[in-house]
């Protein structure tokens, strides 16, 4: 029987013999990690059997390269993995720590049962819950927080969830809203931002949500980013840099001159709308932007020259107000969907 396949996308790898970083596609199954140069390719490029692996995170190991974590294998041989963002990496992480354990205890891969594990009543709806809880005017207030020189952007308190919960009468007592809160958490709707609330998760084999101010939160699929202070107090950013970001991740992009595809990291801000990309591999300046305000964003099925490069399916194209065409490609459905409401609504809202 096939190994099942538990994760793919997008993420940065260093080489193990030229020692470069590139942008790859990966594949997480139940025994092991398979990394392509495309997403196209039907053959790895390697393969990392988990099986008796370890894994480090955060890997700090190089410096300003964040969102880096570290997969060391039975043999010791090391492979070094970069995500786009906070949220991206978490999911990943907790994925493959899963898998490694599952492994270990001779079981089949599968997340953590939270109903079984904390006994949450049939009745109660996570899906459900989460919904509430992000409603604008009446749930969870995702908030700009500030903890040991970072800023939290889109998360909020234990503490509050917890009030929250109560408050509203979802739970009785402050016992019951930590058990939903810990189901949520579990359950991958909530996760955990901050160095603190993020030991509560890796502390034992059930994930422990704190009911404290100085535990960090942030919804699932939310615009949470953090940034540390610039040393320069002086240094202003550019007007286009001061929107929230409110997506990110990796896409494919046609090149305006050759037309070829390359794997681009976007960054989307709204007021005012902006998206930047970059090299995923260097992370540093952007690679150009695109003005949002005004433009149009269609799914599209044909782009020119695409299938020349084995491009196919999940495209988009987004058209400036002064027509200047962008094509991209997401790695799924589900994503060319999500990235499109989110262009929309920053194209609509932002300045």
């Amino acid at each position: 029987m096939e190994p099942q396949e538990i994760r793919e996308g997008y993420l940065v790898k260093k080489g193990t013999v030229l020692k470069s970083w590139k942008a790859v596609w990966v594949v997480l199954s139940e025994d092991g990690v398979d990394f392509y140069k495309k997403k196209t390719d039907r053959s790895p490029k390697g393969m990392i059997p988990l099986k008796g692996a370890t894994l480090i995170n955060p890997c700090q190991d190089f410096g300003k390269r964040t969102l880096v974590f570290k997969i060391t294998t039975q043999k010791k041989q090391e492979h070094f993995f970069q995500a786009s963002h906070v949220e991206e990496r978490e999911f990943w992480v907790k994925d493959i720590k899963r898998a490694i354990t599952c492994l270990q205890g001779g079981r089949k891969f599968a997340r953590k049962s939270t109903r079984r594990s904390i006994r949450l009543p049939e009745t109660v709806n996570l899906t459900e819950l989460y919904t509430l809880m992000k409603d604008q005017d009446d749930g969870v207030k995702e908030l700009k927080l500030e903890q040991h020189n970072k800023m939290f952007n889109h998360c909020f308190t234990g503490a509050t969830v917890v009030e929250w919960l109560i408050s509203k009468s979802k739970a009785r007592n402050g016992s019951e809203a930590l058990m939903l809160a810990t189901g949520l958490l579990n359950e991958g709707f909530l996760q955990p931002a901050c160095d603190l609330s993020k030991d509560g998760v890796e502390r034992g084999e059930q994930s422990t949500f704190l009911d404290q101010s100085d535990a960090l939160y942030y919804f699932a699929d939310s615009g949470f980013f953090c940034e540390e202070y610039s040393s320069d107090e002086d240094v202003l950013l550019k007007e286009e840099f001061r929107g929230n970001i409110i997506k990110q991740g990796c896409l494919l992009k046609q090149g305006h001159r050759r037309k070829n595809w390359k794997v681009r990291k976007f960054i989307l801000r709204d007021d005012p709308a902006y998206m930047h990309y970059y090299d995923p591999a260097k992370d540093d300046e952007p690679l150009g932007s695109i003005h949002l305000r005004g433009s149009v964003v269609t799914a599209v099925e044909y782009v020119p020259d695409a299938k020349k490069y084995d491009v196919d399916g999940n495209l988009f194209e987004i058209i400036t107000s002064d027509e200047t065409h962008y094509f991209l490609q997401a790695a799924t459905a589900e994503e060319r969907k999500e990235w499109i409401k989110a262009v929309q609504a920053a194209s609509k809202g932002g300045k």
